[in-house]
């Protein structure tokens, strides 16, 4: 027997969404394919949902945590240094990418499709994933001893981003594989030398 919970009516129009939304594009996928991906009718989802942009915002807030969840076990269970550690969130997307599937960054994606709409709550929601992932490597780079933890967190965001744009327009996993060693360049730069430790550690 399994110990799964059975999907609420609301987490399977979310699924839904899911899976049509990334896999397709927001604009091009209406309520109505929506509701039947679900199993469910127009008005069930209009029960849950009031809106085509509630929805929207409800499948970008879905993929916030797991997002970013699996960004830190691909640090986590990295072998080596910050930076080696860095360079496997690169290395693991590269891989991703070469799944028929991949379609790139949902959070990107859908801020192309809604640039003339900068009101909209799914661009709030993906800001803050956005800034969720700097703070988070920022925070890691401190306990690492990096210097200007915080920028070197924006400039891995940058080549993340970068990364993300690139591959949907050449279809290569090869720059992801790139920006692997750009990320480690960067942050090795901005470790802290050996020399300095040891500066320091003599003087305490």
């Amino acid at each position: 027997m399994s110990d799964q919970p059975i999907p609420t009516t609301r987490d399977r129009i979310i699924n839904a969404a899911n899976h049509l939304f990334y896999g397709e594009g927001i604009r091009a996928v209406s309520v109505d394919a929506v509701a039947e991906k679900a199993g469910v009718t127009k008005k069930t989802l209009y029960y849950h949902f009031t809106s085509k942009d509630d929805l929207i915002a409800a499948y970008l807030t879905s993929r916030d945590q797991p997002n970013l969840a699996l960004f830190a076990l691909w640090f986590a269970e990295a072998p080596g240094t910050v930076a080696d550690k860095t360079a496997a969130i690169f290395l693991h997307l590269a891989r991703n990418a070469r799944h028929p599937k991949w379609k790139g960054c949902g959070f990107l994606r859908t801020a192309a499709e809604l640039a003339n709409m900068p009101g909209h709550p799914a661009m709030a929601i993906g800001s803050a994933h956005k800034k969720k992932f700097e703070q988070w490597l920022a925070t890691e780079y401190a306990a690492a001893g990096i210097g200007q933890p915080d920028l070197a967190a924006r400039s891995i965001a940058l080549l993340m981003d970068g990364v993300f744009s690139t591959m949907l327009v050449h279809r290569d996993p090869a720059y992801a594989e790139a920006a692997a060693e750009t990320a480690r360049l960067i942050l090795t730069t901005m470790a802290p030398s050996v020399s300095a430790q040891g500066i320091r550690g003599n003087s305490q």
